[in-house]
């Protein structure tokens, strides 16, 4: 007896890697997992969209880098294959300058795949300098921030943007947000301007950002893996964030089982000696 809890006390480290590889690597693979209820922030996102109607612009606001692209880019494809699929108008830009071509990249893709023209149906904006300026002044015109897009084009000169002045003309607002940007989408175009606003964070970020949800000075909040797993479910475009949540949910279970195991061993250890 004693030996067998010796050894449920000083499992390998080895041994835990391996199963928890294989936890990771299973639902990555056959992208199956488990069943479960959207949260209603995430609902309210997704049926404020589907009840935009054809044509609608869109500004979507690219506020994170890489290290938060595990979470926040498997949304982004899906929230725009949404917007895409509903005929409404995207117009990006962003506020962290290191992730707009992660941006870029994803609208792209998904324009492509969508058969969607640049300059009708979706605009690459950029990015300027100074949040609460260019917050602010957007409101007034947008030309007072972006004149041209990342091209050099002339927003004039684009079909997309030749009706587009402020906030007025957008339906929508969605910030992906890996720090404070979100905070000052409220406080700026929210608050002063009246914009609606749906805001996707990483998991630690959407705390900060549920009062917001609970006072309706946005429609929509989606967290972390999870929120984007229920997009993708609310969307029928089941991708690596559901197949990640499921891998992770599995991952958290093993763990827990090697703590409890762990405890077990050494308690028992400690009363046989």
């Amino acid at each position: 007896m004693k030996e067998f809890f010796e050894k449920i006390s000083r499992i390998d480290r080895r041994i835990i890697y391996v199963i928890v590889f294989i936890s990771i690597l299973i639902p990555l693979l056959i992208k199956k997992g488990f069943e479960f209820e959207p949260l209603p922030e995430v609902k309210n996102a997704y049926e404020f969209i589907e009840n935009l109607p054809e044509g609608a612009n869109c500004l979507i606001s690219i506020d994170y880098d890489a290290a938060s692209m595990p979470e926040l880019q498997p949304l982004l494809e899906v929230m725009l294959i949404h917007l895409f699929r509903k005929n409404l108008k995207v117009i990006m830009m962003g506020h962290w300058p290191l992730g707009l071509p992660l941006g870029q990249i994803a609208l792209e893709k998904i324009a492509r795949e969508l058969g969607k023209k640049y300059g009708e149906d979706y605009v690459f904006l950029g990015y300027r300098p100074g949040i609460a300026a260019v917050m602010l002044n957007m409101g007034k015109e947008i030309r007072m921030v972006f004149d041209v897009d990342y091209k050099g084009i002339p927003l004039d000169s684009l079909p997309l943007m030749r009706n587009v002045h402020n906030y007025n003309d957008i339906a929508l607002l969605i910030g992906f947000e890996a720090g404070a940007v979100g905070d000052a989408w409220v406080q700026f175009a929210q608050a002063r301007y009246g914009q609606k606003i749906i805001l996707t964070s990483t998991a630690v970020v959407a705390p900060d950002l549920y009062p917001y949800f609970q006072a309706k000075q946005i429609v929509g909040l989606i967290g972390g893996l999870r929120g984007a797993a229920d997009y993708e479910n609310l969307v029928k475009k089941r991708g690596f964030a559901f197949s990640g949540m499921t891998a992770q949910t599995i991952v958290h279970i093993i763990i827990i089982i090697f703590i409890i195991l762990g405890n077990i061993g050494y308690i028992a250890l400690r009363r046989l000696r």
